[in-house]
């Protein structure tokens, strides 16, 4: 090999690990920024303000429920109910179900989105079955609640709010030790 030859392989490998590096670190960074800013569906959770908050009465905002199941997984997941009306301000529970359709064993996550973009920091969840992974025996079916408020500083222009949950099987991730899933 001939120097030039040594020295564009040399540019080449660094590029590679600098584009590895920045990939590695772009997943965390982007749950810092996005819990920040609280856009793109990452949503803080203070319980100590969804003691103290005031009903807003006068303002009604309806609140829909999107569900999927990644990658086509033989596996049910759904809302009971696909819209809910409340007042902001107001503690709201809202029923879902997913039922394992495999023959074996899984372990699913529900990882939420909401839209539009400025509604999710005014989402306050108090309990959801997306704050931990969820194991499923073949078969089974569980009910999992999710409440939940709109904070009353939801700019007035939002009516509709869109929580989006996708169940992710993360099955071997558990396996492997990665995940601490609860029943």
């Amino acid at each position: 090999m001939n120097t030039e030859t040594k020295r564009h392989t040399g540019r080449l490998t660094a590029v590679v690990l600098a584009m590895f590096g920045f990939g590695f670190a772009l997943g965390p960074l982007y749950s810092a920024i996005c819990e920040a800013a609280g856009i793109n569906g990452k949503m803080r959770l203070a319980v100590a303000d969804v003691k103290n908050t005031a009903v807003d009465s006068s303002r009604w905002v309806n609140v829909e429920f999107v569900t999927t199941v990644n990658g086509g997984r033989p596996m049910q997941f759904r809302a009971a109910q696909s819209r809910v009306r409340v007042h902001p301000g107001e503690m709201a529970t809202v029923e879902f179900t997913a039922q394992n359709n495999e023959a074996h064993d899984i372990v699913a996550q529900a990882v939420p989105n909401v839209a539009p973009w400025n509604a999710a920091r005014h989402l306050r969840k108090t309990e959801c079955f997306c704050f931990n992974q969820q194991a499923f025996k073949a078969g089974e079916t569980k009910s999992m609640p999710m409440r939940f408020l709109i904070d009353p500083e939801l700019p007035a222009e939002v009516e509709t709010i869109t929580l989006a949950y996708t169940f992710f099987d993360v099955t071997e991730l558990a396996q492997q030790g990665k995940l601490q899933p609860r029943s």
